[in-house]
């Protein structure tokens, strides 16, 4: 993992002292107490760098306050990835997952940092021409390809899922998510959820999906920038449909010639010069995988339509009081324009 990591005080992250000795009964360390740093972005689970001499760490926490362990659960995120890394290398190597509670306040684990570079909202972070930087972003989605060819037997994690239906689960929980966020300034999007609905195909396949696959949980190799060395934030994979996972990643790909709304509110640099589009992106990925989706707009809408309930959700615990990030004041925005980007593609 790389830059992007500010400095703290030990007092507002966690004790220090307490969680080196807890991780020094576990694993090999430097003498000295380490630097401590936390990096910043996201909405959800917190990040810290933990900077020994010559040996970083990173420490994962649920945020504060947070009650609901289903949907911040440090133990399945840290066997997930105990279970991919023997299978598909680009997961983090893990240390030590703790459930003593009582020691920062919460469950948290620890894995090694990944070195390398982590691509920004505004930036690569590395100097590349537009051919080496298409090249890139197919080498990403080849990752993910990679990943969806996991044998999930063979990882032991067969039990994350739930076996077929997994499209109409999605589709309903999404749908019964976003009744439950929708504030009075966003739409209603009954004509999204009810053609989500009537549109829905079969599974094409299970496997084990990351669903939340973006250049910011990607890093590049220090000494090659065109080659990925590490996948991060596992915390929402599963075992699911393939396309689902890709659709949900495009929804994030804001391309260069998509209008000045929709470019505003982009999560990763997918509109530097060299990047292919969205439909480049599926062709490569179809031809790789071999799965053909038979309505591709559904799996486009779908995407668009859970990254505004995602947004919504965030949004709604502003309107509501629930937290005063200014970050999240101006998501009610986003979720009004990717329903109009959702019923275009309807139209067709």
């Amino acid at each position: 993992m790389g830059d992007g990591a500010r400095a703290v005080r030990a007092e507002d992250a966690f004790d220090v002292p307490v969680v080196d000795g807890w991780l020094r009964q576990r694993t090999d360390l430097p003498p000295g107490l380490p630097e401590v740093k936390q990096f910043s972005g996201g909405a959800s689970n917190l990040t810290y760098l933990l900077q020994y001499d010559g040996h970083d760490l990173i420490l994962r926490r649920p945020p504060a306050g947070t009650k609901a362990k289903s949907a911040h659960d440090m133990g399945r995120e840290y066997r997930i990835q105990a279970s991919l890394k023997p299978v598909f290398p680009y997961v983090p190597e893990m240390v030590a997952h703790c459930t003593d509670t009582e020691l920062i306040g919460s469950e948290f684990y620890v894995m090694e940092r990944v070195a390398g570079t982590i691509p920004r909202r505004q930036e690569l972070g590395v100097d590349l021409t537009p051919e080496q930087t298409r090249q890139l972003c197919f080498t990403v989605f080849d990752t993910l390809v990679d990943l969806h060819q996991v044998d999930a037997d063979q990882a032991g994690l067969t039990d994350l899922g739930r076996g077929e239906g997994y499209v109409e689960r999605q589709v309903t929980g999404w749908t019964e998510r976003y009744r439950k966020a929708k504030t009075w300034n966003v739409p209603s999007y009954e004509r999204v959820m009810a053609w989500l609905a009537a549109n829905q195909p079969k599974d094409v396949r299970t496997c084990v999906i990351h669903n939340d696959f973006r250049l910011d949980n990607v890093v590049l190799a220090p000494d090659d920038p065109l080659q990925v060395v590490g996948v991060l934030d596992w915390e929402l994979a599963t075992l699911g449909d393939p396309l689902m996972d890709l659709g949900s990643a495009l929804a994030y790909w804001v391309q260069a010639d998509d209008d000045w709304a929709f470019r505003r509110f982009r999560l990763q640099p997918s509109d530097v010069p060299g990047m292919p589009s969205r439909d480049e992106i599926v062709q490569c990925y179809t031809e790789k995988s071999g799965l053909k989706p038979g309505n591709w707009a559904f799996y486009e809408v779908f995407g668009l339509f859970r990254l505004a309930v995602i947004a919504q959700q965030i949004y709604y615990r502003y309107h509501h009081k629930q937290t005063r990030n200014p970050r999240f004041k101006s998501l009610w925005l986003p979720v009004n324009l990717l329903e109009r980007r959702c019923r275009r593609i309807m139209r067709g």
